[in-house]
């Protein structure tokens, strides 16, 4: 005997049901598999690039914002001086459409353990947007106070200057004092002027191996340096061991003999570690230099070793800066940090400028993007996170070519006002900007600084206070 049709029935439908809720179930497996493996792959590409390791003991390739859109990106190393026949020459210029470059962590450092404050490799891992911070639990306001006892000092921060590649060429052509024909002796107007030196200075050298961009500039340049006003040079980046030790040494030997001073690198830790004082109006100034953009940590000052103030370990600074403190009544710190051409400042930066002024430093000044970036009111002191370019090379990317003085007004009591005045980064010329020009990049400063700030029309900045 047959089964009833509508038992046949009954029986394709359980079966088809079945079938459909197997579907559905590998469908879902499927489905959690990939939700898993999207979020893995998120968490570890927000890892911060600079929290990984190099190379212990072979240089990594650098990107420079020394740019040219058509220019290839070699993958050798390059021909030294002696190679090229010239004096100030640079490598090859990358396209500056070349993704931004992290400041990598060198394999192993053997700096001290014991910090005055938290170390920031400890603090920030990864570099997406900083927390914005206003201050407010300290109950101060960044800037100068009306009623100001005293006196004070005019304080001057210009970006990476470099006597290499195009620059040097045109400098070599024109004169060394034409990078400074156009600042009207903005320079010889205040009491202390600092820059970037981003080149070694020697006719000596050899040229770094694997290393993509090398630098030389010739003394001569130095000559200009001076008589344009600036004072004092920070030597704390990525291209002052260019040329080796040979070179370093050849540097501090040449400002020696000008009367330069300079911070961020030296004979050994203690001269890099130092800080250089200035008296000014009755007011002492305390300068410090410090980097985190390494190639590789052989580049780190030791006892008997010259070299850089590393902060990849931030002990030996912090304790540099407290030190300074004790000394002088203003403590200015420059600092090489964060990554190529992006106009952002990341966490990692944040939590290290915090910790300088936590330590006792009165203003912070950055530098390495080559552009410009944010500023950060912190405890009533600021914190500019990105001086950009000064004297340099003119690529294809338009934020580089844009930059600025930083002028800071200190008392005696390490309260500061600051300003801006817009310049255009022409090549080896900063120019000062027209009018309209200059109102839209205090614009975009402002914007840029996460509401933590005011851009006032003639450049002065104060603290968006809620």
């Amino acid at each position: 005997m047959y089964p009833p049709r509508s038992g046949n029935r009954q029986g394709k439908r359980q079966h088809s049901r079945r079938r459909r809720r197997r579907v559905w179930a590998w469908v879902n497996v499927a489905l959690l598999l990939m939700i898993t493996a999207a979020l893995a792959y998120s968490f570890m590409d927000d890892k911060d690039p600079q929290g990984s390791a190099a190379p212990p003991a072979a240089l990594v390739t650098s990107p420079s914002p020394e740019a040219d859109a058509t220019a290839a990106v070699p993958t050798e190393a390059v021909p030294t001086a002696a190679e090229t026949g010239t004096e100030a020459t640079a490598t090859a210029e990358p396209a500056p459409e070349e993704t931004p470059e992290a400041s990598p962590v060198p394999a192993a450092t053997t700096e001290a353990s014991a910090t005055p404050a938290p170390s920031p490799t400890d603090q920030a891992t990864h570099t997406d947007a900083p927390q914005a911070t206003t201050g407010s639990s300290s109950g101060l306001v960044a800037g100068l106070p009306e009623n100001t006892s005293g006196g004070t000092v005019k304080l001057s921060f210009a970006g990476d200057i470099i006597f290499s590649g195009k620059a040097g060429a045109l400098l070599e052509q024109k004169g060394y004092d034409y990078s400074y024909s156009a600042l009207d002796g903005m320079f010889k107007k205040d009491d202390l002027t600092v820059v970037n030196l981003e080149t070694p200075i020697t006719t000596r050298g050899v040229g770094a191996k694997n290393k993509q961009f090398v630098f030389k500039g010739p003394p001569k340049a130095l000559d200009a340096l001076k008589a344009a006003g600036v004072d004092a040079v920070n030597l704390a980046n990525n291209h002052t061991l260019d040329q080796g030790e040979e070179g370093l040494l050849d540097t501090l030997k040449h400002l020696g003999e000008r009367g330069i001073p300079h911070v961020g690198a030296g004979r050994n830790s203690q001269e890099a570690y130092s800080a250089q004082y200035f008296e000014r109006n009755g007011i002492k100034i305390a300068l410090l230099g410090f980097t985190r953009v390494m190639p590789v940590i052989e580049w780190k000052a030791e006892a008997g070793k010259p070299g850089l103030a590393s902060v990849y370990d931030s002990a030996e600074a912090l304790k540099a800066i407290a030190a300074a403190k004790q000394k002088a009544d203003v403590v200015v710190v420059v600092v090489h940090w964060g990554r190529e051409r992006m106009e952002q400042y990341d966490k990692t930066q944040q939590a290290l400028g915090h910790s300088f002024i936590d330590a006792g430093a009165d203003l912070v000044m950055g530098g390495h993007p080559h552009v410009l970036q944010g500023i950060e009111p912190y405890k009533g002191k600021w914190i500019a996170y990105s001086t950009g370019n000064f004297i340099f090379t003119r690529g294809s990317i338009p934020a580089t070519w844009e930059t600025a003085v930083f002028q800071a007004e200190c008392s005696k009591q390490g309260q500061c006002a600051l300003k801006l005045k817009p310049m255009d980064a022409e090549l080896a010329q900063p120019v000062p900007m027209n009018e309209a020009d200059g109102q839209l990049l205090l614009h975009r400063i402002q914007s840029i600084s996460s509401g933590l700030i005011k851009v006032r029309n003639d450049g002065t900045v104060t603290q968006a206070v809620k």
